[in-house]
C-alpha cells in the first residue's frame, strides 16, 4: 500500500479510536440548552424539567437560556453556529419546522443544520367552542361550514403560528373552507371565544383546559392520531369526518451539526433515562404532552416529514413568507 494510503488509514483509526474517549471524557464543564419563547412559558419548563434529570446523568449542570423572539429562530440561529463539542442544545418545538416553511431567509437549514438528539414529548391541539355554543361535535361546524362557505371563522394564536397552519390544513383535507381570524397570542384568542368573536378556536390544551375545567368552554374534538388521555370521551377530528388527519406539536433536542456521534448516542440515552423520571413524565403530563423519546434518526426524520408538510400547507394556503 502507498505510504499516504497508510498515513489516511492511520489516522482515520486514531480518529476513530479517539471517539469513544471523548465521549467518556465528556462533559468536563456544564451544558447549556437554549430555547426561543418567553421565560416561563412551555419550552421554558419542558427544557428544565429535562434538563435537571440530564445534569444528574451526566454529572454536570445543565443551565437554560431564553432567546426568546421570531419563532423561535434566534434560539435555533444560535445553536445551529455553536461549536458541535456537545456543549451547546436546543430545545425545538413543532414551531422549528414551521418556522422553517415560513421564513425566507434563515440564518441556518432546518434540517441540515442540526445533530437530531431524541424527542422529548407531543402533545395535540384541541378545537374548543364555549360551553354554550350550539356546535355538540366537529361534524357539526363542518356541516355548518359546507352549507355556508366561508361563514365559519376559527380563532388561533397568529398568522404563522401552527395553530394557524393546523387550521389550514383541515380545511384542505376536509375541503371545506373557513376563515382565519389571527390573535396575538392565545390569551387573546381565548377572550375572542369567551367574548363570542369567533365561534372556535384551535389552542395548545394548557391555554384552554383552566376554562375547560371551570365549564365555560367545551372541547369538540383533539388534532392528533389518537384521543388525548387528558380528555379521553373527546373524539379527533379524524374520528369526526376528516381521516388521516393528524396535527400535534413536539419538543426534542437538536445539537449543531457536526456534533460526534457518541456525544449524540450519549446525550439521547441519558435523555431517554431523564423521560423515565416520575417528575419529568408529571410535568409533561400537566403540560398537556406525553413524555416520548425517540433515536437520533427517527427524530431527524420526523422534524425532515413536518418541514415537507408544513411548506406544502404554507404555499398551498398562499401565506405570505416571512
Amino acid at each position: 500500500m502507498h505510504r499516504r494510503h497508510l498515513l489516511a488509514l492511520g489516522a482515520a483509526l486514531s480518529a476513530s479510536a479517539a471517539l469513544p474517549a471523548l465521549a467518556q471524557a465528556w462533559p468536563e464543564r456544564p451544558i447549556k440548552i437554549y430555547q426561543g419563547f418567553a421565560p416561563g412559558g412551555n419550552a421554558d419548563a419542558i427544557a428544565r424539567a429535562v434538563g435537571v434529570e440530564l445534569g444528574k446523568t451526566l454529572g454536570q449542570p445543565v443551565v437554560v437560556e431564553s432567546q426568546a423572539g421570531a419563532g423561535g429562530t434566534i434560539a435555533a440561529g444560535s445553536v445551529a453556529r455553536a461549536k458541535p463539542d456537545g456543549y451547546t442544545l436546543l430545545l425545538a418545538t413543532g414551531g422549528h419546522a414551521v418556522a422553517g416553511a415560513l421564513y425566507q431567509h434563515l440564518p441556518y437549514r432546518t434540517v441540515a443544520d442540526f445533530e437530531a438528539i431524541c424527542t422529548v414529548t407531543f402533545f395535540p391541539f384541541l378545537v374548543v367552542v364555549r360551553a354554550d355554543a350550539r356546535y355538540r361535535s366537529f361534524g357539526d361546524v363542518l356541516e355548518a361550514a359546507r352549507a355556508r362557505p366561508d361563514a365559519v371563522s376559527y380563532g388561533s394564536a397568529g398568522i404563522g403560528s401552527t395553530h394557524h397552519l393546523a387550521g389550514e390544513l383541515l380545511t384542505k383535507m376536509a375541503k371545506v373552507p373557513m376563515l382565519h381570524v389571527p390573535y396575538r397570542g392565545d390569551a387573546a384568542a381565548v377572550t375572542a371565544l369567551l367574548s363570542g368573536d369567533v365561534p372556535f378556536i384551535i389552542a395548545p390544551p394548557t391555554a384552554v383546559m383552566s376554562n375547560i375545567q371551570a365549564g365555560k368552554l367545551r372541547a369538540l374534538a383533539t388534532t392528533g392520531p389518537q384521543r388525548w388521555p387528558g380528555l379521553p370521551n373527546v373524539p379527533t377530528v379524524a374520528e369526526q369526518g376528516v381521516p388521516g388527519y393528524d396535527v400535534r406539536s413536539w419538543a426534542g433536542l437538536l445539537a449543531p451539526a457536526g456534533t460526534p456521534r457518541p456525544i449524540v448516542d450519549r446525550l439521547n440515552a441519558d435523555t431517554h433515562k431523564a423521560l423515565q423520571a416520575a417528575a419529568v413524565r408529571q410535568r409533561l403530563e400537566d403540560m398537556g404532552g406525553e413524555a416520548r423519546g425517540s433515536t437520533p434518526d427517527e427524530m431527524k426524520t420526523m422534524v425532515a416529514r413536518e418541514l415537507e408538510k408544513w411548506t406544502m400547507v404554507v404555499a398551498e394556503s398562499q401565506i405570505p413568507k416571512q
